[in-house]
C-alpha cells in the first residue's frame, strides 16, 4: 500500500511538472505564434508574395525565348484593276499552230488567245505555320540572367519586410503589455485614493480631521479616476493597431504573457558585444542590384554581335480556294540583323549602364556604413533603456519606503495631509515609470535584433 502510495505521488509530481513546463513553454512561445500568424496574414506581406510570385513567372517567360516559337498565319488578298502586262499568245503561235494543223491535216494546236497579266492578286490566300527559333541573340541570354537575379531579389525583398514586421510586431505587442500593466497601476491607484477619502472621512467624523482634506481626496479620486479612463484607452488602441498587423478582427483579445522579465537576462550578454549578421538582406539584395546593373552593361556592350535566327514556313497558296499539290507548299530560311549604323544611341546606353553600376556599388557602400551605425546606435540605446530602467527600479523601491513611512506618520499625526497625497503620486509615478522603461529595454531589444538581423526566418 505504501509503495503504491508513493507511486502516486510521484505521477502526481511529474504531472505537475510536466503541466508547469508546458505552460512556461506556451508563455515563452506567445509572441512567436503571433509572429507566424502575421507571416501568413499580413496584408503587405502578402502584396511582397504576389511580386515574389510575378518575378517567378517573368523567369520562366525569359526562359521561354529560348524555345522555338510557332504560329499560324494566314492572309487573304484581292483586287481589280491596275496595271496589267500584255501577252499576245494568239499573234505569236496562232500562225505556226496553223502551219503545223495543215501539213498534219489535223487539228492537234488549237489557236490561242492572247493574255492579260494583272499586277495584283485576285481572291488570293496564303495559310501557314511558321516556325522560329533563335541560334544567336545575346539579348535573350542576359535578360535571362537579369530575371533570375530580379527572382533573388523580390526573395530579398520579403526576408527584409519580415524582419521589419516582427520588430514592429514584438513594439506593438510590448506598448499592448505595457499599456495593461499601466492599467492594473493607475487601478492600485485609484484604490489607494479611495482609501485616502476613507481615512479622511473617518477623521472627520472623529472630529480629527479637515473639510478640506476631504475635499482634496475626492479630487484625487476622480483625478485617479480620468487617469483609469485614459489608460484603458489605450490598451484599446494598442490592440487596435496590434491586430492589424496580423490581419485579425479588431477586437481579437490578444493572450498577455507577463513573464517576460526572463528575457532581461539577455540584455548583458547583448550590451558585452555586438555581432552582425555579416550577410544582412539588405546587403545581398543591393548585391543582386549590382549584378543586374552587370549584366545590363554586358548587354548593351555587346550591341554589334550580330542576330541570326533560322524559320520553316509550311501551308498554303492558291486563288480561288484551293488545295492541292500544287498549293502546297515549305520554305527554310535564315535572318541576319547586323547593326551598322544608330546614330550612337548604341554607345550611348553604353555609357548609361556603366553609371547605373557605379551608382550601385556607392549605394552598397553607403549601406553598408548605415547598416553598420545602425546597430550601433540600437546597443547604445538598449544599455540607455537597461540603466534608465535599473534606475527606476530603485526609485521605485525608495518610493514604497516613503509611502509606507508617510502613511504611518499621517495615521499618527506626524506628516500633513499633503505629504501623504505627494507620497503616493512619487509611489504611483515611480510604478508607472518602472513598468514603461522596462518595456522599453524589451523594445529597444527587438529594435537591436532587427538592426543585428539576429532572428531566425524560416
Amino acid at each position: 500500500m505504501l509503495t503504491v502510495l508513493i507511486l502516486r505521488n510521484k505521477f502526481y509530481f511529474f504531472t505537475l511538472c510536466m503541466l508547469f513546463c508546458l505552460s512556461t513553454a506556451k508563455a515563452q512561445d506567445v509572441l512567436k505564434v503571433y509572429i507566424d500568424t502575421a507571416f501568413k496574414n499580413n496584408i503587405v506581406l502578402q502584396q511582397k508574395n504576389v511580386s515574389l510570385e510575378k518575378a517567378q513567372y517573368a523567369l520562366k517567360s525569359a526562359k521561354g525565348l529560348f524555345l522555338p516559337t510557332v504560329a499560324f498565319q494566314g492572309a487573304y488578298q484581292t483586287a481589280d484593276g491596275g496595271r496589267n502586262i500584255p501577252l499576245p499568245l494568239g499573234d505569236l503561235m496562232n500562225p505556226v499552230y496553223s502551219t503545223l494543223n495543215q501539213i498534219t491535216g489535223s487539228t492537234n494546236f488549237p489557236m490561242l488567245e492572247n493574255q492579260t497579266i494583272n499586277f495584283l492578286p485576285k481572291n488570293f490566300h496564303d495559310a501557314k505555320l511558321r516556325t522560329t527559333v533563335p541560334i544567336i541573340n545575346t539579348d535573350i541570354i542576359y535578360n535571362k540572367r537579369i530575371a533570375q537575379q530580379q527572382l533573388v531579389l523580390k526573395e530579398y525583398e520579403v526576408q527584409i519586410y519580415k524582419r521589419d514586421l516582427v520588430k514592429e510586431i514584438k513594439t506593438a505587442y510590448y506598448n499592448y503589455l505595457s499599456a495593461l500593466a499601466a492599467v492594473d497601476i493607475y487601478r492600485s491607484g485609484l484604490q489607494l485614493a479611495k482609501e485616502g477619502l476613507r481615512v479622511n472621512e473617518k477623521l472627520l467624523e472623529n472630529g480629527k480631521g479637515l473639510p478640506a482634506y476631504v475635499l482634496r481626496s475626492q479630487s484625487e479620486v476622480e483625478n485617479a479616476n480620468a487617469t483609469l479612463l485614459d489608460a484603458e484607452q489605450k490598451v484599446t488602441n494598442a490592440r487596435l493597431y496590434f491586430n492589424f498587423l496580423l490581419n485579425r478582427d479588431a477586437n481579437d483579445a490578444i493572450i498577455a504573457d507577463a513573464n517576460d522579465k526572463s528575457e532581461l537576462v539577455k540584455v548583458e550578454g547583448l550590451l558585452s558585444g555586438l555581432i552582425i549578421a555579416s550577410q544582412r538582406e539588405e546587403l545581398k539584395a543591393l548585391g543582386q542590384v549590382e549584378g543586374i546593373n552587370k549584366n545590363v552593361q554586358k548587354m548593351n556592350s555587346q550591341f554589334a554581335v550580330p542576330k541570326l535566327g533560322a524559320f520553316l514556313d509550311v501551308g498554303t497558296q492558291s486563288e480561288g480556294f484551293h488545295f492541292n499539290s500544287n498549293t502546297r507548299y515549305y520554305m527554310v530560311g535564315l535572318q541576319l540583323e547586323i547593326p551598322i549604323f544608330s546614330g550612337s544611341r548604341n554607345s550611348n546606353k553604353q555609357k548609361e549602364s556603366s553609371l547605373d553600376l557605379k551608382n550601385a556599388e556607392l549605394n552598397s557602400n553607403l549601406v553598408a556604413q548605415q547598416l553598420s551605425l545602425s546597430a550601433k546606435v540600437s546597443q547604445n540605446n538598449l544599455r540607455s533603456a537597461y540603466q534608465t530602467y535599473q534606475s527606476s527600479q530603485k526609485q521605485f523601491e525608495a518610493a514604497s519606503t516613503y509611502l509606507r513611512l508617510i502613511d504611518r506618520g499621517y495615521l499618527a499625526g506626524a506628516n500633513s495631509f499633503v505629504e501623504t497625497i505627494d507620497a503616493r503620486n512619487q509611489y504611483t509615478s515611480s510604478k508607472i515609470l518602472v513598468n514603461i522603461n522596462f518595456y522599453k529595454v524589451l523594445t529597444a531589444m527587438a529594435n537591436m535584433e532587427r538592426e543585428t538581423a539576429s532572428y531566425l526566418i524560416n
